[in-house]
């Protein structure tokens, strides 16, 4: 099974930035305990805090893997373009967030890409990821 992780804007910033909402641990570091975690599979990583990146990268990849977990980050709340881009493909989508968005601001608690997703998962921390990957292998 071939799964990417697709994480949009200042997501780089993790376990720097606001560490109250979103830990203290960097992304690669999960990232390498979830590829220990989940041997059988191949996961693939790309962030960008550029839009048009993120669609480029769902278009590359949504006809040929098995899953996609998206972490769109504020492109969640405004992103009509990402939003077509998962229409477009065949991969299945997991939309993905490190905080409960429904507890912080109101404008948080929209998102434009829910529609076109298979299931969206917030709330649990970075453990938002491992529950995306099990979802996709049930």
């Amino acid at each position: 099974m071939n799964i990417i992780i697709i994480n949009g804007p200042n997501l780089n910033l993790l376990g720097k930035r606001e560490t109250d909402i979103y830990g203290n641990i960097s992304f690669d570091n999960y990232l390498n305990q979830m590829k220990k975690d989940f041997p059988q599979i191949s996961i693939d990583f790309f962030q960008s805090n550029i839009e048009g990146e993120i669609i480029n990268k769902i278009h590359e990849t949504g006809f040929n893997c098995d899953g996609i977990i998206l972490n769109a980050g504020a492109y969640t709340h405004t992103s009509i373009a990402i939003a077509d881009a998962i229409a477009a493909i065949k991969a299945p989508v997991i939309e993905v967030h490190i905080s409960n968005i429904f507890a912080r601001e109101d404008f948080r608690q929209i998102s434009m890409l829910a529609k076109y997703c298979k299931g969206s998962i917030s709330g649990f921390g970075l453990k938002s990821y491992k529950l995306a990957i099990l979802s996709l292998i049930s």
